[in-house]
């Protein structure tokens, strides 16, 4: 447990933790600087695979710049809502309630909070943004790989998030949200990898309720 807790400390707490949500892809991809020509058929394939989720559960593996890892699990239910509960020994819980993204630091007795469309996780759950308007196809070089790339050109402090899909009959539109890459407007970037994907699944609203560890008279 001291191991994890040392790590979680190298990775930098608090907004380093949150950034490290925010990013996730293959070091190939990003890579890559050329943007392929937009090719409509696949980002409008892409994006309605995400529109096509109701509820997710899935295992993540979270990575920093520097090597460092966290893993847990994420839960999503549209709109809006989403679960990262870090593996144990990871005093951190970050959930969105459709509107806002929310970090609890337990250890320190901390809540800090974000608008969901000011962050790069705004293109994954934010119900009104619109990703294809935003969306570039980036090269993989894998015809069962998508790669898009969602950046509003006029808000440039909301971050950068690669969602990267890949071909899967049993997931949503036949294509399976396999990670992203999120880069704040720190140029903080992180990687999140998911696995064990469960579509469909019953997800009660409680899920996305916390638990506040700050004394009643700072709330």
């Amino acid at each position: 447990m001291n191991q994890i807790k040392n790590t979680f400390r190298k990775m930098g707490r608090p907004m380093a933790a949150l950034s490290l949500v925010l990013a996730a892809a293959t070091p190939a991809m990003l890579a890559t600087p050329t943007v392929a020509q937009a090719q409509p058929s696949e980002i409008d394939r892409a994006v309605t695979a995400l529109r096509g989720i109701t509820t997710l559960r899935a295992n993540f593996v979270q990575t920093d710049r520097s090597g460092q890892t966290l893993s847990g699990v994420l839960t999503l239910k549209r709109p809006g809502k989403i679960r990262f509960q870090y593996q144990k020994g990871v005093p951190l819980l970050i959930v969105g309630d459709g509107k806002a993204l929310t970090m609890i630091d337990y250890e320190v007795r901390q809540v800090q909070r974000w608008p969901i469309g000011n962050s790069p996780l705004g293109a994954l759950l934010d119900p009104n943004k619109d990703v294809a308007r935003f969306a570039k196809q980036l090269p993989t070089g894998d015809p069962g790989v998508i790669s898009l790339q969602v950046r509003d050109p006029k808000h440039p402090e909301y971050g950068t998030i690669t969602m990267i899909f890949v071909r899967n009959a049993g997931a949503p539109g036949g294509m399976q949200l396999d990670s992203w890459v999120a880069l704040d407007a720190q140029n903080k970037r992180t990687t999140m990898r998911l696995s064990g994907h469960q579509y469909g699944i019953a997800v009660d609203d409680k899920t996305f309720k916390w638990t506040d560890p700050r004394p009643a008279t700072r709330r």
